[in-house]
């Protein structure tokens, strides 16, 4: 079904621009076209882990895993997928779904399912290729408040049809964890912690999870308001974090440790591109949000700098957006190579072209008050490009807040 027109949401600290503010609608007929080499075949792990696409594979049902409820969903009509190196024309953008609470996470499985995290609610839900949505299970332990609850999902994709687990970040009492968990659509299994002992606060918990294309489980923190924690190299809190699937410092990690950057603020964020370039967002307090290229060690400012300084011993981000603009949350790269960043206070989708050599081109903003403030963007499992919107928390509803929005060509490239 086609997505409703969405009313404008006006802040006294954004300013929209009415033509963009309209939902829109698309009447020219879009082509197939060949997705960037490496977004859907297993062997791009890190693209994949940024954008969500995977290859078809089926999973046994683990043992002591019920069934969960199904619950009713939109669309009722089986969402179309694409072969492999396509994408399925669309002429407007089209919902997935509707009536989510406070979505955080969206990623894509082999079987061309997807699952989302809520971040109140605890839950975990799937939607299926036939395009119903249902309660996968909630996940024991979470404890939400503020900016905390259940965050980031992901899978490790050279190793889910084999043995399905389901990785997921959330705020516990007393402290962020990630925790592994037997997967299969009816249900979950008995959780693992792989990493506990992470800062958490009421705001700054960081959050995404991600696994590169080496394999390893990358982990985005932040600072829980305490400043000087991302310049204290022990801390686990304003870094981005490197590990194993059993939470032990990966090799190769620059300091021994977990970490693998650090001097962040609040990363919720990460991506590689086909080159294996990872990226980063990162959000600012006052003046300047983030959009960095990750290197092992480095250190990128926070609190001592933000934004571009150039200032000896830290790294200064490839791009910047006036806080009011971005305040960024998930990133992934796009089907034509560029870097999709879905922006919160924002309420924008920025487009930021990369060239050959790695370095950016001038960043495009979409959607600008379209489908107000948005928490993570994906590609779906059709090849397009997927939003998720969060209303539901801070925002301005519109009816069927919150939703997953399909885009068509013409709007994302």
């Amino acid at each position: 079904m086609t997505a409703p027109p969405r009313r404008s949401r006006h802040r006294p600290d954004v300013t929209l621009d009415p033509a963009r503010a309209a939902a829109r609608t698309v009447t020219e007929s879009l082509s197939r076209r060949t997705l960037l080499a490496g977004l859907v075949g297993v062997t791009g792990a890190g693209a994949l882990a940024a954008c969500g696409a995977t290859t078809q594979a089926t999973g046994s049902i683990p043992s002591g895993i019920s069934p969960a409820p199904t619950t009713a969903g939109s669309p009722t009509t089986p969402l179309p997928t694409s072969a492999a190196g396509t994408r399925v024309a669309l002429t407007a953008a089209v919902d997935v779904a509707t009536g989510l609470k406070v979505p955080w996470s969206a990623i894509v499985l082999p079987d061309r399912s997807v699952l989302l995290s809520e971040r109140d609610t605890a839950m975990v839900r799937r939607i299926a290729p036939d395009g119903s949505l249902a309660d996968v299970g909630a996940v024991p332990g979470v404890s939400p408040s503020g900016e905390g609850g259940l965050l980031g999902l992901a899978i490790d994709p050279q190793t889910f049809t084999t043995t399905p687990v389901l990785y997921a970040y959330y705020s516990a009492d007393g402290e962020n964890r990630v925790v592994a968990m037997p997967y299969a659509a009816g249900g979950l299994g008995e959780q693992r912690t792989v990493l506990g002992g992470i800062p958490r606060a009421g705001n700054h918990n960081g959050g995404r999870l991600r696994f590169g294309p080496d394999g390893y489980l990358y982990v985005t923190t932040g600072d829980t308001g305490e400043r000087d924690r991302s310049q204290t190299r022990e801390q686990l809190g304003g870094r981005i974090l490197r590990v194993t699937t059993t939470g032990a410092a990966a090799p190769g990690n620059p300091f021994g440790t977990a970490v693998w950057s650090w001097g962040h603020r609040n990363v919720q964020g990460i991506a590689w591109s086909a080159a294996g370039t990872m990226w980063a967002s990162d959000f600012g307090q006052d003046t300047w949000d983030e959009l960095n290229v990750i290197t092992p060690g480095s250190d990128y400012g926070w609190p001592t700098v933000e934004g571009i300084a150039g200032r000896g011993g830290f790294t200064d981000p490839a791009r910047q957006w006036r806080t009011s603009d971005a305040s960024p949350s998930g990133i992934c790269v796009g089907p034509d190579g560029a870097v999709l960043m879905a922006a919160l206070r924002g309420e924008s989708l920025w487009k930021i072209p990369l060239a050959p050599d790695g370095t950016t081109g001038e960043p495009q903003r979409l959607l600008q008050g379209t489908y107000g403030r948005l928490r993570d963007v994906l590609v779906g499992p059709d090849g397009n490009v997927w939003v998720v919107t969060n209303n539901t928390s801070r925002g301005t509803l519109s009816d069927g807040d919150d939703r997953i929005v399909r885009l068509p060509e013409s709007l994302t490239g």
